[in-house]
């Protein structure tokens, strides 16, 4: 359990996250998620990052559960907050590319992990969503503007529904889906053709095409926080996720 690095092959390095049983991150599993991104890019016989998960879905986002315990001192929001901004910014500022590889449900967290990713390959069972509104939190918009055009995104944010991989292969955000047992297969495919380019200019491109991105993602993201956490000063937040698990 936890946060894992593997080399299947030469110049590919595989990030897996397990935390059972829907892989919400508590603070730490965040910080151990930067950690290890940031360590697989810094390697310079690395030319791809593929970014995974076991278990029934990709990333279920925050512990809710580990907020709710700390609701009188908010050290778990505030951690929370920290540490998604810190896997997030991982995978964006990885100095080699990132493919996500997507299966099952990829909400909250999720959505900033994939929408600061370089590709996507995508299970035919994955969904994507925010379903901050139903959970007393806020944020990670900025990521999911960076999946689906504006409109849907402020249409799925505003419902917490989810989009399917075909609806976002549509969009052009994900690169394949295929089925579930062929995910891992096709991720590799897609980081082995990538790390078969010079290590040297594999990097050079990560940094000019973040460069240029006309979105500074982590200041963008940074500002939605700053209303997550107003949610949670003003016991808004506490309010709404008191019901997360009631529902009829």
């Amino acid at each position: 359990m936890g946060v894992s690095t593997s080399g299947p092959e030469k110049g590919i390095s595989v990030v897996t996250v397990d935390f059972p049983p829907v892989n919400a991150l508590p603070v730490q599993g965040w910080y151990d998620l930067a950690d290890a991104v940031r360590a697989a890019g810094r390697d310079r016989e690395i030319r791809c990052v593929v970014l995974t998960a076991a278990g029934r879905g990709f990333n279920a986002g925050v512990d809710i559960k580990e907020l709710q315990r700390d609701a009188g001192t908010h050290r778990a929001l505030i951690g929370a907050n920290r540490g998604c901004y810190e896997a997030f910014a991982a995978v964006y500022e990885c100095e080699v590319p990132v493919v996500a590889a997507v299966h099952g449900f990829c909400l909250g967290g999720g959505i900033g992990l994939v929408g600061n990713a370089d590709a996507i390959v995508a299970s035919d069972d994955a969904t994507f969503g925010l379903p901050e509104l139903d959970r007393g939190a806020l944020g990670a918009a900025t990521h999911l503007a960076r999946l689906v055009p504006q409109h849907l995104m402020r249409t799925l944010y505003y419902t917490s529904r989810t989009a399917t991989a075909a609806e976002l292969q549509a969009h052009g955000s994900v690169w394949k889906v295929v089925p579930r047992e062929e995910l891992p297969t096709a991720a590799l495919e897609l980081a082995r053709e990538i790390a078969r380019k010079d290590g040297h200019l594999l990097r050079l491109a990560k940094a000019a095409i973040n460069g240029i991105d006309p979105v500074d993602v982590r200041r963008s993201y940074r500002f939605e926080q700053g209303f997550t956490f107003e949610a949670g000063l003003s016991g808004t937040a506490g309010r709404v996720r008191d019901t997360f698990g009631k529902e009829a």
